[in-house]
């Protein structure tokens, strides 16, 4: 008994020194939306409202590029295990994140082009248009990041990346308080562009870590290209299922963002501060799942069957412990956590009515998240995109729009929508997970 709770205590740290890195990278990530809901908060109101509605939009195509990107991990962690040669795949993962880009951009121009057949309210459209019209440039240098990021993570390389991408934090909000707020120094002096200004601060810093990210991985380009439909095939096979999931959950979300921009600017600035605070917490959880996804791969590739329910059992330990801590945070301390993003009274005390809400899925999007990571390191990944698709577009957002716009409660009716669809993705997957492990145990696989 001792040396089991040792073993899986080694497996839990193993998994945390992986995490923790890939952590760096993940709160990075969300602290630019930090940055930008802050800067839009302290700005106006009307633009804290905008960026909810724009950055949802624009973040929507975005993930549903880099869903796909996500499979690379996987997938070279598996030839790992196999002991198959995988750094030759390298010019192709970079062509494949770029050709992956084109057809997500398009979306989003074509997005945007229709925009003013949604209705949104008058504050916001126009700052709404400005800023997706600049960020949809991002979407190429993004994927091209996370292609890399990601190659090199299924190599356990981890440290470069996040640490870049904590410098794009910095280097994004040093660009945003500038441009938003403008400068007057000595000599220089730069006119406040409000909402455009955050859209060229995150353009630029994402473009910005994408060259340099590139330029740090040149030597991997001496390998000669070779094509593997195999790969290829494993990549689409792995990332279409992730990328329509995290899709649809991003579209539940985000489009629920451009249904209450409907309503008023102060229902979406309170909605984008729910959200970067729910996803902040799913982050640290992202960050584990990412990790389990790399080791399990890497023992599903050596087929040791053993290693992979400890793994599985670990992680959601550590979700689940992540989840508990975040949630007595945010009921003892939700003041502090509203008043980073804005001052104004009626936007912080409506904040803390959605925040009682908001935390009670907190485990459900903890341990869906987990389960994710899981599956995806098992190369199951088919369910993921049905559940997803069913948990957001089925259940989150016909429930919380019935609430909206027939009973007049828009937010909490919203929010209640996303508890029970991340309830019925967190079931879903989980059971998901103990049919592949009671499969393997049929076959023979000894645990």
């Amino acid at each position: 008994m001792i040396n089991k709770i040792k073993e899986y205590k080694n497996i839990i740290l193993d998994i945390i020194k992986l995490s923790v890195p890939i952590l760096g990278g993940n709160v990075s990530q969300i602290l630019i939306g930090f940055i930008d809901t802050i800067a839009a908060g302290r700005y106006s109101t009307q633009a804290l409202g905008a960026i909810s509605v724009a950055s949802a939009i624009v973040m929507t195509f975005t993930i549903g590029a880099i869903g796909i990107i996500l499979s690379i991990s996987p997938a070279i962690s598996n030839m790992r295990g196999q002991k198959l040669p995988s750094k030759r795949y390298f010019k192709l993962t970079i062509l494949f994140s770029l050709l992956i880009s084109i057809p997500f951009f398009v979306l989003l121009e074509i997005f945007l082009s229709n925009l003013d057949r949604i209705g949104l309210s008058f504050e916001i459209k126009d700052m709404v248009k400005e800023y997706i019209a600049i960020c949809a440039w991002s979407i190429f240098p993004a994927v091209l990041f996370s292609a890399i990021k990601e190659f090199l993570q299924a190599w356990e390389k981890v440290v470069f990346a996040n640490i870049l991408m904590i410098f794009m934090v910095v280097l994004n909000a040093v660009l945003n308080f500038v441009l938003v707020f403008g400068l007057d120094f000595s000599f220089i002096h730069i006119s406040s562009l409000g909402v455009r200004g955050i859209a060229l601060a995150t353009l630029i810093s994402k473009t910005l870590s994408g060259i340099i990210i590139f330029l740090y991985v040149i030597p991997l380009l001496k390998a000669p290209f070779q094509y593997s439909k195999k790969y290829i095939k494993d990549l689409f096979k792995i990332g279409l299922p992730i990328s329509f999931a995290i899709f649809f959950e991003f579209l539940g979300f985000n489009l629920s963002a451009v249904l209450i921009g409907k309503f008023s600017a102060l229902f979406a600035a309170v909605h984008n501060i729910i959200l970067c605070i729910a996803n902040f917490t799913f982050m640290i959880v992202l960050s584990v799942a990412n990790a389990a996804s790399i080791k399990i791969g890497f023992y599903n590739g050596r087929n040791d069957k053993k290693s992979i329910k400890k793994y599985t059992i670990s992680s959601i330990i550590i979700s689940m412990s992540v989840c508990l801590i975040t949630f007595i945070i945010l009921i003892f301390f939700s003041d502090g956590v509203i008043k980073i993003f804005s001052g104004d009274i009626e936007v912080i005390n409506l904040s803390k009515k959605i925040l009682k809400i908001a935390v009670a899925f907190l485990f459900f999007d903890g341990m869906q998240g987990t389960c994710v990571g899981i599956l995806k390191g098992l190369k199951d990944t088919k369910i993921i995109m049905a559940t997803m698709l069913f948990a957001y577009l089925v259940i989150a957002l016909p429930f919380g729009s019935y609430l909206a716009f027939y009973k007049n409660i828009v937010l909490e009716g919203y929010w209640l929508g996303f508890a029970l669809a991340l309830f019925f993705a967190s079931v879903v997957t989980l059971s998901r997970v103990v049919f592949d492990i009671k499969k393997m145990k049929e076959i023979g696989h000894e645990f």
